[in-house]
């Protein structure tokens, strides 16, 4: 049935789905258009609104060249390449081999969102040069374990009310993770998700004839051995483990401290300097890591390029008015029970334009907390709604796919087509946990 049903999506995506630039461009049209008409702000006010939200995300945006910079080399160095390979092993044939990407990616990107993107690519690949199977169902498979991360121990906004001194404590209080994170109908959730997306994957399998294979050579990581050419001081080195080990070992250091003594947690800059010293210890070598690093930047283009894209739709979203108009007409037809369905519908689609968790919190917060009090619905509930609304229609945002896109070498359209059919059975499952559990 899934199958029939991926065909089409498959092949309206690849006909009409444009580039990722061409998508935040578009997005960009829209979000302008939408303030003028509906918040009746002037041609030079969104202009402005844009021009200062432009470069809102530069670190943001370091950070996720880093996140795949840093994960490529880790990944790419010998230790972590046997690991993966050996479990690639497991599967014996396609269908276990898009369930197993699965399973790694929604493990993964539980733990952290960073990691999660990063290693499910990176073991995609390395399925996909044990077994022929249609690459482009195993990197949407790899993608779509991301769906789980906003209910996860990195969820930014769960993780954000959590914390003391947050911007609406004094609304809302301090709520803990057991509440939100490990809440029942939470775990519910994830542990519906982790037996369903792999099923749902693997029935969207393609025949044969309708399978897209790729030559297990293409996918062969770069070579990273060592040339022990000793005629130059600059050689011996480039070929110095000693080097390596005497700067990447006391950043491992760093972080055993960093986790076990000064309580830091997982976050994006903890996730690359930990894959950054790993990949420093395991390539042994500057000159391998180097190797390593000069395939890895080649990926990062599109995250170079349209993340400003997406800081100014963010600046216009936010700045106009328009992000807090569409909760308020969701919140206008819910109720006490109804509300953190329609916070997670309603967070779906301002996420399509501000693809931040922390910056859609800071929208949707001044929206959803007055309507919860107001209605007397679950605070903790409402805000997981909008968590949840953040991490759902990434599967059509493709925002988010940029590492993984790029780590594969794949563009958007050869993934979405299979993203859609995901969307729409997350989209179920996370509704009902919300609203029935």
């Amino acid at each position: 049935m899934l199958q029939r049903l991926s065909r089409p999506a498959v092949k309206l995506v690849e006909r009409y789905l444009p580039d990722p630039y061409i998508f935040v461009l578009l997005l960009t049209i829209i979000a302008a258009l939408a303030a003028m008409l509906f918040e009746q702000q002037s041609p030079l006010a969104v202009m402005r609104y844009w021009g200062d939200g432009f470069w809102g995300l530069l670190s943001f945006s370091m950070q996720m060249l880093l996140v795949l910079v840093t994960g490529f080399m880790f990944a790419s160095s010998p230790p972590v390449k046997r690991v993966l390979d050996g479990l690639a092993g497991i599967a014996r044939s396609p269908g276990s081999a898009v369930v197993l990407v699965t399973l790694v990616s929604l493990a993964a990107s539980w733990i952290n969102w960073g990691f999660g993107l990063v290693i499910g690519a990176l073991f995609a690949k390395a399925l996909a040069r044990r077994i022929r199977v249609d690459y482009r169902l195993l990197i949407a498979s790899a993608y779509s374990g991301f769906v789980v991360w906003h209910g996860g121990l990195a969820g930014s906004i769960p993780l954000t009310i959590a914390t003391p001194g947050h911007f609406t404590e004094d609304q809302i209080g301090i709520i803990p993770t057991s509440q939100t994170i490990f809440a029942g109908y939470n775990l519910l959730i994830v542990v519906a998700l982790f037996v369903i997306m792999p099923l749902i994957n693997r029935w969207m399998l393609p025949n044969d004839s309708d399978s897209v294979y790729v030559d297990a050579s293409q996918l062969a990581e770069p070579s990273t051995d060592e040339h022990n050419a000793t005629a130059r001081p600059a050689d011996r080195l480039e070929n110095s483990t000693l080097l390596s080990w005497l700067v990447g070992i006391p950043g491992l250091l760093y972080l055993v401290y960093y986790f076990l003594f000064a309580g830091g947690g997982l976050n994006l800059n903890s996730v690359n300097f930990l894959f950054l010293s790993l990949a420093i210890v395991f390539h042994r070598t500057p000159r391998s890591l180097l190797a390593s690093l000069n395939e890895a930047i080649k990926g990062g283009a599109g995250i170079v390029i349209q993340f400003p894209f997406y800081a100014g739709i963010m600046g216009i979203m936010m700045q106009s008015g328009l992000a807090q108009s569409l909760s308020e007409v969701f919140v206008a037809i819910s109720d006490a029970d109804s509300l953190p369905f329609w916070s997670f519908i309603s967070a779906g689609v301002v996420n399509l334009f501000v693809p931040s968790g922390g910056g859609q919190w800071a929208v949707q917060a001044p929206v959803m907390l007055p309507a919860a009090e107001a209605l007397g619905a679950d605070v903790s509930r409402v805000a997981m709604g909008v968590a949840w609304g953040d991490a759902w229609t990434n599967l059509l945002q493709p925002f988010w796919a940029l590492p993984v896109l790029a780590i594969a070498g794949l563009n958007a359209k050869d993934i979405m087509g299979f993203c859609l059919i995901q969307l729409v059975v997350t989209g179920v499952v996370i509704g009902l946990g919300l609203t029935l559990f």
